[in-house]
C-alpha cells in the first residue's frame, strides 16, 4: 500500500515542522503549505493529497472559509479534511463538522488520536 500523503496547511511554520516530523516517523509523506490560499492553488492542480490537515484559526482565510472551497475544487469532494485547532472548546468540533471537515483534532496534538483519526479518514 502507498504511504498517504497529508497535506498539512498552517500558518506557524513550526507546528508544520512538529507534526511533519511527527508524520513522517509513522511512514506518513508529507507537503506542506502556510496559508490557505496556497493550499487551494495546491489542490487546483493535480498535486497528490489523501487528507488535509488544516488550521482553522489563520489569519488570511480560516479553516472555516477554507473547507467549502476545497470541496469545490474538481476532484476534491471527496478529500478528507481534519480540522485542527487550538480553540478546544464545547461546540467547536460540531462548528468544524458544519464547515464540511471530516474529522477534529486539538492542539497541542495527541500523537495517537490524529494517528487514529487518520486511520478512519
Amino acid at each position: 500500500m502507498d504511504k498517504k500523503k497529508i497535506l498539512i496547511v498552517d500558518d506557524d511554520s513550526r507546528n508544520i515542522f512538529a507534526l511533519a516530523a511527527t508524520l513522517k516517523a509513522k511512514s506518513y509523506d508529507c507537503v506542506s503549505c502556510n496559508g490557505a490560499e496556497e493550499a487551494l492553488q495546491l489542490l487546483a492542480t493535480d498535486a497528490r493529497a489523501d487528507v488535509v490537515l488544516l488550521d482553522m484559526m489563520m489569519p488570511d482565510m480560516d479553516g472555516y472559509e477554507a473547507i467549502p472551497l476545497i470541496k469545490q475544487l474538481p476532484g476534491r469532494q471527496s478529500l478528507p479534511v481534519i480540522a485542527v485547532t487550538a480553540q478546544a472548546m464545547i461546540g467547536d468540533r460540531e462548528k468544524c463538522i458544519r464547515a464540511g471537515a471530516d474529522g477534529y483534532i486539538s492542539k497541542p496534538i495527541d500523537v495517537d488520536k490524529l494517528l487514529e483519526v487518520l486511520n478512519t479518514v
